[in-house]
């Protein structure tokens, strides 16, 4: 009796075991199937700097360095920790509540917060900002921890969900809206200006490991108008510049500094730069002038040969203008295309009430 009751326990821990490792492998197999999307979050993969630089023609064709070598991807989160940790009398917990705050995402979005800066400092400060709403008012779950899709970069459709639609409607009431609609995306009144970084000089970055005093110190006086997803919208440069190699990278580029009040007419319409456009000269982007950058101000439709960006190279602590002898190479970066022929036409008709 002894050895038939403990061979009917054997067989029940046995069928016990199997039950348990069944559901074991199917759970396995369930967590494999629904990965959590963050691994494919561009906040994860840092795909979007990677992808520009080494791709499509992007700077590594003329630096020859691996992106891999340049540090780029200090920023790139790698665990929960470094949004989520909060630490309170020397203990560590997770927290929604600090992947929430403003600071935690300014950590590595710095052109935001040089952006913010700049606007206080300028008396043009973001409204949504100076109405005390933080990123994660707009920018929810899938925008920070992904969708599951893997994407070049955040100009690829879909990547980016926040959307100015999302909270506001076009006024038909206001000429502007019912004119524009369908063919101006909100940024391009109702960005004040686009903050870019000029000149990052290759070299000094690689020599001395720091962003400062690698590039021209962040300027925000005027707004690029580029095409993209079929609207005219803000868009942003970056010019580099390594071993007498000379590099622009244009891209749209949605900059946190949105005005209650969009731009009037005449901002756009046969401005200076649309009638030098108009007139085959070129728009003064970056000079040097008295000893210093002088950078152009106001609205730019973005004509690529006839915008002119002074590149400087670097002697001990100063900049010096290189020769313009040689072009740029050029690239356009997130699906961003210049404006045509005809957009520019339009654009150069006086505005009339």
């Amino acid at each position: 009796m002894k050895i038939k009751a403990t061979s009917k326990i054997a067989a029940i821990l046995l069928a016990f075991l199997f039950l348990v490792v069944t559901c074991q492998i199917s759970l396995a197999q369930s967590e494999e199937a629904t990965e959590c999307p963050f691994s494919t979050s561009l906040h994860h993969t840092g795909e979007g700097m990677r992808y520009w630089y080494e791709e499509q023609g992007g700077f590594k064709s003329v630096a020859d360095i691996p992106y891999a070598q340049l540090g780029c991807e200090s920023c790139h989160v790698q665990t929960c920790s470094q949004c989520h940790t909060e630490k309170e009398d020397g203990k560590c917990s997770y927290s929604a509540d600090q992947a929430k705050q403003m600071e935690t995402c300014l950590t590595c979005h710095s052109r935001a917060k040089s952006t913010f800066g700049l606007s206080k400092e300028a008396g043009s400060l973001d409204v949504h900002i100076s109405q005390g709403m933080n990123c994660s008012d707009c920018h929810k779950g899938a925008d920070v921890h992904g969708d599951g899709t893997y994407y070049h970069s955040m100009r690829d459709p879909g990547a980016v969900k926040a959307s100015c639609a999302d909270c506001h409607e076009p006024n038909e009431e206001i000429r502007a809206h019912t004119v524009h609609n369908g063919k101006l995306a909100c940024a391009a009144c109702h960005i004040s200006n686009s903050v870019a970084c000029l000149n990052c000089h290759l070299d000094n970055f690689l020599k001395t490991g720091t962003k400062k005093g690698s590039f021209i110190a962040p300027d925000q006086n005027w707004v690029l108008l580029i095409n993209y997803q079929g609207k005219v919208t803000s868009g942003s440069v970056q010019t580099l510049f390594y071993k007498g190699k000379k590099f622009i990278a244009y891209a749209p580029y949605f900059t946190h500094a949105v005005q209650p009040k969009g731009k009037v007419c005449t901002d756009c319409h046969a401005n200076e730069a649309v009638t030098l456009i108009e007139q085959s000269k070129k728009v003064p982007m970056a000079e040097f002038k008295d000893g210093r950058v002088v950078s152009y101000r106001g609205v730019v439709p973005l004509v690529p040969e006839q915008l002119y960006w002074r590149f400087f190279d670097k002697e001990g602590e100063n900049w010096v203008p290189v020769k313009d002898e040689e072009a740029p190479i050029v690239q356009f970066v997130g699906h961003g295309t210049p404006l045509s022929a005809d957009q520019i036409k339009k654009m150069a008709h006086p505005y009339k009430k």
